[in-house]
């Protein structure tokens, strides 16, 4: 038997699709008998199995784990929650990976799988050797057993069980995805006032998109800071692994913005630590990091590539503009919006100021969002190129770390082809409009010259 995947649900991170589309319960069945295959091959017995809140996760995990267990393998289903507590199941159960069914920050059409083997996260190439070997109908046959484990009393226990904070009155948006349960949880454990918006776990999403790196998408939580005069604001993502903040002004903390607060703490800990931020992050967080003693290391943007990277540098923090924060420092190493929000209040706490004040003090710059421009699949890499090697022939200061990031007098601009889109994404920062302005000039002309224009939606 052999199964062709819709070859646009085979990403860099992760695989997902749209569900009845491109992504279907036979995926899901093919998938558990692809990755229960590749998984024995490496030695595995037995693995986790988690899903998010979206209405067909049971339906989608009932068809992975029958393809799991008839690949051989023994599955351990920790059920609904985020997809943190999967990777926290991992780490402490005895089996040799996992699967988190989810669709992320995705809208509600959308479902997904996030993949771990015992060498880490699955991505990149090895996602794409998933699809080959199914094509290819190479699969074992077994017959594995089916437990399931109530995991999320001790994932949360875990998350308070040295936590060093102090009490404040702080608002929670769990935008109705699978990390609500886990927050109503959590507060119970924190001391302070807590007020929380929907934390109703419903897979239609009927409140606002669950991604809390877009501003609109946090009006909710501005309103109750204000309203009801809280410390700040703290949401989460459809499964848990992106935060998103707001100070008492219910001013948005972006993600550089909080890793520089983050930094602080475990620097002080670990003195001359690296700490990793993707090159989308400003350049006044590498600043802050090396003012502090730490060695910034700017790296790809993915949050597995993150994780790859931290391993082999041995980074107790890292994080992402995309809200992903990484903690090796007194936790694991994954991304978990559910224990950045306490470390948040822990580094708060030490600072001895507020949140706002923390925000007050931070360097002013200006920045553009995101800035997008459709190209096609099989041309997007091949901009990228022509735009470095004109900026390499004309002496530009460039760090190709992920794309072209280009430092200026005025500030620095980044190009780069997303992994997961037909796009092109850009973003500029500098100290004031006018210079905004010359960067992102910059970057239209050096589009313009490969024959790539800016869209009015190209935001």
């Amino acid at each position: 038997m052999t199964h062709s995947f819709d070859p646009t649900i085979l990403r860099e991170y992760d695989i997902r699709g749209i569900v009845g589309r491109t992504l279907s319960e036979q995926d899901a069945y093919a998938l558990g008998r692809t990755f229960a295959s590749e998984a024995t091959d490496q030695g595995a017995k037995r693995l986790a199995v988690g899903r998010d809140g979206r209405e067909h996760s049971p339906r989608l995990e009932e068809a992975l784990v029958r393809g799991l267990t008839e690949g051989g393998l023994d599955v351990v289903r920790v059920g609904q929650g985020p997809s943190p507590m999967l990777y926290w199941a991992v780490a402490e159960l005895d089996v040799d990976g996992g699967i988190q069914i989810t669709g992320s920050h995705n809208p509600a059409d959308y479902n997904g799988f996030k993949m771990l083997l015992p060498g880490g996260s699955v991505f990149g190439s090895a996602i794409k050797a998933l699809g080959t070997r199914a094509s290819e109908g190479r699969w074992h046959v077994g017959e594995g057993k089916v437990e399931d484990a109530d995991v999320m009393d001790r994932y949360v226990a875990r998350l308070v069980d040295d936590f060093r904070g102090g009490a404040y009155r702080i608002g929670w948006d769990a935008g109705n995805g699978a990390a609500g349960p886990a927050l109503e949880k959590l507060i119970k454990h924190l001391p302070g006032e807590h007020h929380t918006l929907f934390t109703e776990v419903d897979g239609r999403f009927p409140n606002h998109h669950p991604d809390p790196t877009v501003e609109k998408n946090l009006e909710h939580l501005k309103a109750l800071v204000r309203d009801k005069g809280l410390d700040f604001g703290i949401a989460f993502d459809g499964d848990g692994d992106r935060i998103g903040a707001v100070d008492g002004q219910g001013r948005v903390i972006w993600g550089d913005q909080l890793l520089m607060i983050l930094a602080g703490p475990v620097l002080e800990e670990q003195p001359g630590a690296t700490i990793i931020a993707d090159v989308k992050a400003s350049q006044t967080l590498f600043d802050r990091i090396a003012e502090l003693g730490g060695r910034p290391l700017m790296w790809k943007t993915g949050h597995s590539l993150i994780k790859s990277k931290m391993k082999e540098t041995g980074a107790p923090l890292a994080g992402e503009m995309s809200g992903h924060i990484f903690f090796k420092h007194r936790w694991y190493g994954f991304d978990d919006a559910l224990y950045a929000s306490v470390r948040l209040i822990e580094a708060v706490a030490a600072s001895g100021k507020s949140l706002t004040e923390l925000r007050d003090a931070m360097p002013e710059s200006l920045a553009t969002p995101e800035l997008r421009f459709p190209v096609d699949e099989a041309r997007k890499f091949a901009v990228v190129e022509e735009v470095r090697d004109r900026l390499a022939a004309d002496g530009a200061e460039v760090d190709a770390t992920d794309g072209v990031r280009v430092k200026t007098g005025e500030g620095w601009w980044l190009l780069r082809a997303s992994n997961t889109q037909d796009v092109l994404v850009a973003r500029a920062e500098a100290r004031d409009a006018r210079g905004l302005e010359l960067l992102v000039n910059e970057i239209d002309q050096q589009l313009a010259l490969s024959e790539v224009e800016r869209t009015e939606d190209a935001h």
